[in-house]
């Protein structure tokens, strides 16, 4: 326990710049690819699923479970008053947990505890996985899961260090395709005249503020996550380089 201890809380050498790039354009190929997106958005929805359990089992409601789809679309069932302030923040929880988780990660990157991160995403899989209700949601678990542990236990420095940033940068960047996905579905919606049935929407029924104006704050929210991770992310002498005196 003392070496768990020691590695958890320890920090690790800091990455050559090319990890940090190499992990960044990954991330933003997968997120900007159709196929590459379909399949990695599963940890986007575990992410966004994820943040409604926890709020809702925070704000006293209590917890039913998550279910994952293979469209990877998810929804999360607690139980509770269906209004009031703990409704509120557990609908407005899910779209802004992955940006906010990739701002986090951010931080334990630039203070250097590359393992602590890995293990704090082992133990929210983990909670994933107990809290998921059907077949497809635990597989979903399990590989995630599996694959961190993988990297945790087996990796080199060097291919945890690369793994990690790129979770990182996904969670920042993936965080907000979803919100772009949301304004425009709710805009054809609104074309056709369809029930709209988004969390912004849930959100527009229990407070009365348009649901257009909380797809602006999950936007505002996804947007300043990836300024301030990237800001953390990109090594201080990038953004500052040293000047050469005569």
């Amino acid at each position: 326990m003392s070496l768990l201890w020691e590695r958890l809380t320890g920090t690790q050498p800091v990455p050559p710049a090319w990890v940090v790039a190499v992990s960044g354009l990954a991330a933003l190929v997968i997120v900007l690819d159709v196929r590459g997106w379909h399949l990695a958005r599963n940890a986007i929805t575990i992410a966004h699923e994820g943040g409604h359990a926890l709020v809702s089992v925070l704000s006293g409601r209590r917890l039913e479970g998550i279910r994952l789809h293979s469209d990877t679309s998810g929804e999360t069932v607690s139980r509770g008053r269906g209004s009031g302030p703990g409704m509120v923040l557990t609908a407005f929880a899910g779209y802004v947990t992955p940006p906010l988780l990739g701002a986090g990660a951010a931080v334990l990157l630039a203070t250097h505890h590359v393992a602590l991160l890995l293990w704090a995403f082992l133990v929210l899989l983990i909670a994933s996985f107990l809290a998921m209700r059907n077949a497809y949601g635990i597989l979903v678990a399990l590989v995630a899961g599996g694959a961190v542990f993988g990297v945790t236990a087996f990796a080199s420095a060097l291919l945890q260090s690369l793994f990690s940033y790129g979770v990182a940068w996904f969670l920042l960047l993936g965080g907000l395709r979803p919100v772009v996905e949301l304004a425009r579905s709710r805009g054809r919606d609104l074309r056709r005249g369809r029930a709209r049935l988004s969390d912004a929407d849930q959100l527009a029924r229990l407070t009365g503020v348009p649901g257009g104006v909380w797809v602006c704050l999950f936007t505002l929210v996804a947007v300043v996550a990836i300024v301030v991770g990237a800001r953390l992310l990109v090594p201080a002498t990038v953004h500052m380089p040293r000047i050469a005196s005569r």
